[in-house]
């Protein structure tokens, strides 16, 4: 699972298809400029598209267009938002006037395609995730000697794995963020990776730290702590959430001084729900960086910043797995990369 940011090749973009009131052919912003669009594809794999007849490429552009007909499924934005108070979350949108249409388990994984294009480099402006290797020299040291590391993955409903396809029971079955980063270690360096996932919805930092002797009873080398969006949207003042994330790994190197962090500034929500602050996600990676700059075994996967220019390049509607607080299969393997590439050059 390479990087995307090195490739020139993008295979399974997540995009949803929404037409906009009066229009004819419906349009789905890509994340790069096509050179050739090698398939379109449902999200299960189960149904592939015909160029021509179900899409097309504007030419020039990172524009996929839909026309009358197609056999691409297409909604309407009015089909994207339920009536206020429908829901059994408080998910209004900024404007009041609806809630953003919540999918529990593979709805919107149903509605969205896969796209598999080639691509000129260069065209990714924002950040670079970089080897770590110099913060994780422990994890690092294992790994090229090929000895079994224990990696346990900390964090909310996110890391939980939910709306991947995997967890929804849906095609193709693939695994959230934990499993995929698993994997890419054991395949990059013939390591044993055993891993436990003591993920919980719902959760927050402060959680995190009275739970936090879960995590010591693994006996981890690598730890995996992915707190913020719950912290986010309920207001956690940054320094209690900064806080809160030193003292969980205060309390594991109490136990473990050998053990490493990897600190993941959580993707961002639906910018379209009322309760989603964008500014302060920001001041949590800010938080994270600083403590991963503080000594030698943490790094940190700045996610905030992928999903930022996400935004600003695709719909948050083509990248999500709910439809306001969590990726769908695409975004999980975004997360598995940006881990990844901390420790694999």
């Amino acid at each position: 699972m390479p990087g995307f940011w090195n490739s020139t090749a993008m295979r399974d973009e997540s995009a949803l298809f929404i037409r906009q009131e009066g229009a004819d052919n419906t349009q789905v912003s890509l994340l790069f400029d096509p050179l050739q669009v090698i398939s379109v594809t449902s999200s299960s794999g189960e149904a592939r598209y015909a160029a021509g007849r179900d899409y097309a490429l504007v030419p020039g552009t990172n524009v996929l267009s839909a026309p009358p007909g197609s056999a691409i499924p297409v909604k309407r934005a009015a089909e994207l938002t339920a009536p206020v108070g429908s829901q059994p979350y408080d998910l209004r949108r900024r404007d009041g006037r609806a809630e953003i249409l919540f999918g529990a388990g593979h709805e919107y994984h149903d509605m969205q395609v896969l796209v598999t294009y080639t691509h000129a480099p260069g065209q990714w402006l924002g950040p670079i995730p970089r080897f770590a290797g110099e913060r994780l020299p422990n994890t690092l040291r294992m790994l090229r000697a090929s000895e079994p590391v224990r990696l346990v993955i900390f964090g909310d409903s996110i890391s939980a794995g939910c709306n991947a396809s995997k967890w929804a029971g849906a095609p193709p079955f693939r695994p959230f963020y934990g499993e995929a980063f698993a994997d890419n270690l054991r395949v990059a360096y013939g390591s044993a990776i055993s891993f436990a996932n003591l993920s919980v919805g719902g959760t927050t930092s402060a959680w995190g730290v009275q739970e936090i002797g879960q995590v010591i009873a693994e006996r981890p080398d690598l730890v995996v702590l992915a707190f913020g969006m719950n912290d986010g949207t309920g207001g956690c003042p940054v320094g209690d959430y900064g806080g809160n994330l030193q003292a969980q790994m205060a309390a594991v190197r109490g136990a473990r001084p050998e053990a490493e962090f990897i600190l993941v500034a959580s993707m961002l929500p639906n910018p379209d729900w009322h309760v989603a602050d964008i500014a302060r996600l920001f001041e949590y990676r800010d938080a994270l960086l600083a403590l991963g700059a503080a000594g030698e075994g943490a790094a940190v996967a700045d996610l905030t910043s992928v999903w930022a220019e996400l935004h600003r390049r695709k719909d948050p509607l083509s990248i999500t797995g709910n439809g306001v607080n969590h990726p769908n299969d695409f975004g999980h393997a975004l997360y598995a990369q940006v881990a990844s590439a901390l420790l694999i050059e």
